[in-house]
């Protein structure tokens, strides 16, 4: 039986509303069950905003991720195999997926840079993989403290960061946590602000606590309601004042 329980919404940035383009965030989420061991797999990548089709490489960057975990975990493969060397491996994959799908349009593939936030969670330790901005926070089991997982990661210049596409390969963060989490969020850029404490370099808890109180209640599974709800509050003004971003998260509850 599943024992996971989640929501997941996405918010056009108001940037993009004024340029008339779409949401170019994508995301997946998915609990497994292989023998008796459960895995809970959760994935949100930003599309460029510079880059005209980056809505088509954060999807090929969710879908491509994630089949990749899936595929090695159906394999019966050990947790300690998940390296980041492994993951290097799974990146180089969903490049050539991307560098393709480029050539088919006969455009760049800068032209479909996207990010990549994932957290792989297992029984007692998690795995988190970043590309770029975004950031995943968890809080393990019987804590009170909320804790950064992986960190945004910002390029040279103000307002840039790194991409799945950037050459010659991806500015991975690769983090093995230990311990049992029954609490991870993961969320692109839009709203870090509002998320993180940058001065202090930890998790801004108001905002967490009543973003996860609810879950506490809720059946396993996605939640479709809370996840409305979530909607709402990434398209309130409070919210938009602050960012002009795409909004992407998922809040994770065990």
């Amino acid at each position: 039986m599943p024992r996971w329980s989640w929501i997941g919404a996405c918010s056009t940035g108001s940037s993009h509303i004024r340029a008339g383009t779409s949401c170019q965030d994508s995301a997946g989420c998915i609990e497994l069950a292989v023998g008796d061991q459960h895995t809970l797999l959760a994935v949100v990548s930003d599309g460029a905003g510079s880059a005209q089709y980056s809505a088509i490489g954060s999807r090929l960057v969710v879908e491509c991720f994630a089949r990749c975990v899936i595929a090695h975990l159906r394999a019966s493969q050990p947790l300690e195999t998940i390296t980041k060397e492994l993951v290097l491996d799974w990146l180089d994959n969903i490049r050539d997926h991307i560098f393709r799908s480029a050539e088919q349009r006969a455009i760049r593939p800068r032209d479909m840079a996207a990010t990549l936030v994932a957290a792989i969670v297992f029984l007692n330790r998690a795995i988190v993989c970043h590309v770029g901005d975004g950031a995943c926070v968890f809080r393990k089991k019987g804590e009170s403290e909320w804790q950064v997982a992986s960190w945004p990661a910002h390029g040279e210049y103000a307002s840039s960061t790194y991409f799945v596409t950037d050459d010659p390969e991806p500015n991975l963060q690769f983090q093995l946590l230990e311990g049992e989490f029954d609490e991870v969020a993961i969320f692109s850029d839009g709203i870090e602000r509002l998320a993180l404490d940058f001065i202090n370099r930890n998790a801004f808890a108001p905002f967490f606590e009543p973003m996860f109180a609810p879950l506490a209640a809720l059946k396993p599974g996605r939640d479709r309601r809370l996840s409305l709800a979530l909607r709402n509050y990434l398209d309130s003004p409070r919210v938009i004042e602050r960012t002009d971003d795409d909004s992407h998260s998922y809040w994770l509850g065990e």
